[in-house]
Protein backbone atom coordinates (compact mmCIF):
# COMPACT_ATOMS: atom_id res chain seq x y z
CA UNK A 1 0.00 0.00 0.00
CA UNK A 2 1.43 3.71 -1.06
CA UNK A 3 2.17 5.86 1.91
CA UNK A 4 -0.24 9.10 1.62
CA UNK A 5 0.65 12.53 2.73
CA UNK A 6 -0.80 13.05 5.71
CA UNK A 7 -1.55 16.80 5.30
CA UNK A 8 -3.03 16.10 1.49
CA UNK A 9 -3.52 12.78 1.34
CA UNK A 10 -1.58 12.61 -2.05
CA UNK A 11 1.54 10.60 -2.74
CA UNK A 12 4.29 12.46 -1.10
CA UNK A 13 5.84 12.44 -4.87
CA UNK A 14 3.44 13.75 -6.10
CA UNK A 15 2.88 16.28 -3.59
CA UNK A 16 6.66 17.17 -3.24
CA UNK A 17 6.67 18.08 -7.03
CA UNK A 18 4.02 20.71 -6.49
CA UNK A 19 5.09 22.67 -3.84
CA UNK A 20 8.58 22.47 -5.07
CA UNK A 21 7.63 23.97 -8.27
CA UNK A 22 5.46 26.49 -6.84
CA UNK A 23 8.59 28.29 -5.16
CA UNK A 24 11.52 27.48 -7.68
CA UNK A 25 9.20 28.78 -10.35
CA UNK A 26 8.56 32.37 -9.24
CA UNK A 27 12.68 32.54 -8.36
CA UNK A 28 14.25 31.18 -11.59
CA UNK A 29 11.78 34.04 -13.20
CA UNK A 30 12.89 36.61 -11.00
CA UNK A 31 16.70 35.74 -11.23
CA UNK A 32 16.57 35.84 -14.92
CA UNK A 33 14.61 39.40 -14.83
CA UNK A 34 17.65 40.06 -12.56
CA UNK A 35 20.11 39.03 -15.03
CA UNK A 36 18.46 40.67 -18.11
CA UNK A 37 18.69 44.46 -16.58
CA UNK A 38 22.41 43.78 -16.07
CA UNK A 39 23.88 46.52 -18.68
CA UNK A 40 21.01 47.73 -19.75
CA UNK A 41 20.27 51.30 -20.30
CA UNK A 42 17.52 53.82 -19.25
CA UNK A 43 17.15 57.48 -19.03
CA UNK A 44 15.33 56.98 -15.38
CA UNK A 45 17.17 57.67 -12.42
CA UNK A 46 18.19 54.63 -10.36
CA UNK A 47 15.60 53.68 -7.98
CA UNK A 48 18.04 53.13 -4.59
CA UNK A 49 15.92 50.66 -2.26
CA UNK A 50 18.58 51.81 0.47
CA UNK A 51 19.86 55.84 0.13
CA UNK A 52 21.94 55.57 3.28
CA UNK A 53 23.32 59.17 2.82
CA UNK A 54 23.30 59.80 -0.33
CA UNK A 55 20.76 62.21 -0.45
CA UNK A 56 21.56 64.58 1.98
CA UNK A 57 21.35 67.88 1.45
CA UNK A 58 24.81 70.02 0.93
CA UNK A 59 25.74 72.95 -0.52
CA UNK A 60 28.09 73.41 -3.32
CA UNK A 61 31.62 75.01 -2.62
CA UNK A 62 31.85 78.93 -2.41
CA UNK A 63 27.88 79.16 -2.77
CA UNK A 64 25.28 81.14 -1.04
CA UNK A 65 23.79 80.11 2.69
CA UNK A 66 20.91 78.68 2.14
CA UNK A 67 17.50 79.85 3.35
CA UNK A 68 15.07 78.97 5.90
CA UNK A 69 11.36 79.12 4.61
CA UNK A 70 10.30 82.29 5.48
CA UNK A 71 13.53 83.55 3.38
CA UNK A 72 16.05 84.70 6.30
CA UNK A 73 19.60 82.97 5.56
CA UNK A 74 20.93 79.93 7.61
CA UNK A 75 24.27 81.29 8.34
CA UNK A 76 24.01 85.14 8.63
CA UNK A 77 27.29 86.17 6.87
CA UNK A 78 25.67 84.28 3.75
CA UNK A 79 28.42 81.59 3.04
CA UNK A 80 28.18 78.04 2.62
CA UNK A 81 31.17 77.59 3.83
CA UNK A 82 32.04 77.14 7.26
CA UNK A 83 34.80 76.56 9.48
CA UNK A 84 35.68 73.48 11.09
CA UNK A 85 34.08 72.91 14.30
CA UNK A 86 36.46 73.46 17.64
CA UNK A 87 39.21 70.23 18.21
CA UNK A 88 38.26 69.09 14.59
CA UNK A 89 40.71 66.62 13.52
CA UNK A 90 42.16 66.37 10.49
CA UNK A 91 41.06 62.38 8.80
CA UNK A 92 43.64 59.67 8.92
CA UNK A 93 45.21 61.75 12.32
CA UNK A 94 45.36 61.05 15.51
CA UNK A 95 44.24 63.87 17.96
CA UNK A 96 46.94 62.10 20.79
CA UNK A 97 49.92 63.34 18.55
CA UNK A 98 51.32 66.69 19.31
CA UNK A 99 54.50 66.69 17.05
CA UNK A 100 54.94 68.89 14.46
CA UNK A 101 53.46 66.93 11.68
CA UNK A 102 50.19 66.41 13.49
CA UNK A 103 48.27 68.82 10.41
CA UNK A 104 51.65 69.54 7.91
CA UNK A 105 51.28 72.42 8.69
CA UNK A 106 54.92 73.76 8.27
CA UNK A 107 54.77 74.90 4.41
CA UNK A 108 58.36 75.08 4.53
CA UNK A 109 58.83 71.21 5.33
CA UNK A 110 55.79 69.47 4.24
CA UNK A 111 55.26 71.90 0.52
CA UNK A 112 58.86 73.41 -0.17
CA UNK A 113 57.92 76.60 -0.09
CA UNK A 114 58.49 80.07 2.24
CA UNK A 115 55.50 82.33 3.91
CA UNK A 116 55.38 84.02 0.36
CA UNK A 117 54.35 80.60 -1.63
CA UNK A 118 58.01 80.26 -3.45
CA UNK A 119 60.45 77.87 -3.19
CA UNK A 120 62.63 77.18 -0.30
CA UNK A 121 66.48 78.26 -1.05
CA UNK A 122 67.64 75.38 1.64
CA UNK A 123 66.29 72.42 2.92
CA UNK A 124 64.63 73.88 5.91
CA UNK A 125 65.95 71.86 8.91
CA UNK A 126 69.30 70.38 9.92
CA UNK A 127 71.32 68.54 7.44
CA UNK A 128 73.01 65.28 8.99
CA UNK A 129 75.15 62.45 7.99
CA UNK A 130 72.45 59.91 8.81
CA UNK A 131 70.11 62.14 6.52
CA UNK A 132 72.47 62.46 3.66
CA UNK A 133 72.76 58.49 3.87
CA UNK A 134 69.40 58.01 3.77
CA UNK A 135 69.19 59.91 0.62
CA UNK A 136 71.89 58.01 -0.61
CA UNK A 137 69.88 54.64 -0.27
CA UNK A 138 66.44 56.72 -1.71
CA UNK A 139 67.83 57.79 -4.62
CA UNK A 140 69.42 54.64 -6.13
CA UNK A 141 66.09 52.90 -5.42
CA UNK A 142 63.71 55.75 -6.84
CA UNK A 143 65.51 57.42 -8.68
CA UNK A 144 68.80 55.92 -10.40
CA UNK A 145 66.71 53.58 -12.85
CA UNK A 146 66.21 56.89 -15.19
CA UNK A 147 68.83 58.89 -13.19
CA UNK A 148 71.66 56.65 -12.92
CA UNK A 149 73.22 56.24 -9.69
CA UNK A 150 75.44 59.36 -10.77
CA UNK A 151 72.70 61.11 -11.46
CA UNK A 152 73.93 61.75 -15.41
CA UNK A 153 70.87 61.06 -16.88
CA UNK A 154 71.97 57.40 -18.51
CA UNK A 155 69.83 54.77 -16.16
CA UNK A 156 68.82 52.12 -17.47
CA UNK A 157 65.60 53.18 -18.62
CA UNK A 158 66.70 55.72 -20.95
CA UNK A 159 69.42 53.08 -22.38
CA UNK A 160 66.07 51.25 -23.07
CA UNK A 161 63.03 53.15 -23.67
CA UNK A 162 63.79 53.05 -27.31
CA UNK A 163 64.64 56.89 -27.45
CA UNK A 164 61.37 57.88 -25.10
CA UNK A 165 63.47 59.02 -22.44
CA UNK A 166 66.17 60.88 -24.17
CA UNK A 167 67.87 63.75 -23.30
CA UNK A 168 67.23 63.00 -19.49
CA UNK A 169 68.89 65.94 -17.69
CA UNK A 170 72.18 65.39 -16.06
CA UNK A 171 71.93 66.93 -12.34
CA UNK A 172 75.12 67.40 -11.94
CA UNK A 173 75.93 69.57 -15.06
CA UNK A 174 73.14 71.89 -15.99
CA UNK A 175 73.20 75.11 -14.49
CA UNK A 176 69.40 75.74 -14.30
CA UNK A 177 69.75 72.70 -11.75
CA UNK A 178 72.66 73.34 -10.05
CA UNK A 179 71.42 77.03 -9.01
CA UNK A 180 67.52 75.65 -8.67
CA UNK A 181 66.35 76.26 -5.07
CA UNK A 182 66.11 72.78 -2.71
CA UNK A 183 62.29 73.66 -2.75
CA UNK A 184 62.15 73.57 -6.61
CA UNK A 185 63.42 70.27 -6.59
CA UNK A 186 61.39 69.05 -3.74
CA UNK A 187 58.01 70.43 -5.73
CA UNK A 188 59.13 68.30 -8.47
CA UNK A 189 59.46 65.21 -6.85
CA UNK A 190 55.86 65.94 -5.55
CA UNK A 191 54.37 66.82 -8.51
CA UNK A 192 56.06 65.52 -11.40
CA UNK A 193 57.31 67.80 -14.29
CA UNK A 194 57.88 66.69 -17.85
CA UNK A 195 58.06 63.13 -18.56
CA UNK A 196 58.84 62.78 -14.71
CA UNK A 197 55.60 61.83 -12.78
CA UNK A 198 55.08 62.40 -9.19
CA UNK A 199 57.18 60.13 -6.51
CA UNK A 200 54.40 61.73 -3.88
CA UNK A 201 53.12 58.33 -3.31
CA UNK A 202 56.10 56.11 -3.03
CA UNK A 203 58.94 58.95 -1.05
CA UNK A 204 57.09 60.68 1.98
CA UNK A 205 58.24 64.62 2.50
CA UNK A 206 61.33 63.93 5.15
CA UNK A 207 62.88 61.19 1.88
CA UNK A 208 62.17 63.77 -0.69
CA UNK A 209 64.85 66.73 1.48
CA UNK A 210 67.08 63.24 2.00
CA UNK A 211 67.36 62.89 -2.01
CA UNK A 212 67.61 66.50 -2.11
CA UNK A 213 70.92 66.70 -0.35
CA UNK A 214 72.53 63.53 -2.06
CA UNK A 215 71.86 65.41 -5.17
CA UNK A 216 74.01 67.84 -4.01
CA UNK A 217 76.61 66.21 -3.07
CA UNK A 218 76.56 64.31 -6.67
CA UNK A 219 76.61 68.09 -7.79
CA UNK A 220 79.89 69.08 -5.25
CA UNK A 221 81.65 66.29 -6.65
CA UNK A 222 81.58 67.23 -9.74
CA UNK A 223 82.24 70.90 -9.08
CA UNK A 224 84.66 70.60 -6.43
CA UNK A 225 87.96 72.72 -6.21
CA UNK A 226 91.05 71.77 -4.48
CA UNK A 227 89.98 74.25 -2.01
CA UNK A 228 86.98 72.46 -1.03
CA UNK A 229 88.97 69.84 0.27
CA UNK A 230 91.43 71.62 2.34
CA UNK A 231 90.62 70.55 5.89
CA UNK A 232 89.47 67.01 4.58
CA UNK A 233 92.66 66.19 3.99
CA UNK A 234 93.60 62.44 4.67
CA UNK A 235 96.99 62.32 6.05
CA UNK A 236 99.43 59.82 4.93
CA UNK A 237 100.31 56.74 7.21
CA UNK A 238 103.65 55.34 7.19
CA UNK A 239 103.80 51.26 5.83
CA UNK A 240 104.04 48.92 8.66
CA UNK A 241 106.53 46.99 6.44
CA UNK A 242 109.59 47.89 5.84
Amino acid sequence: MKTQCKVSGMPPSRWHRQHVGAIVLPIAILAAAAAGCRGGKSEDPPFHLIPDMQWQDHRLPQSESPKHADGSLVFEDNRSNRLPDPHTVARGRSRTRTDDSFLKADDARYRGVDTAGQPVKRVPFEVTKALVDRGHERFNIYCSPCHDKTASGHGLVQQHSGGAFDNLPDLTQEKRLLEAPDGELFQTITNGKGRMPSYAAQVPEEDRWAIITWVRVLQQSQHATKGDAQGNAIEPQESETK
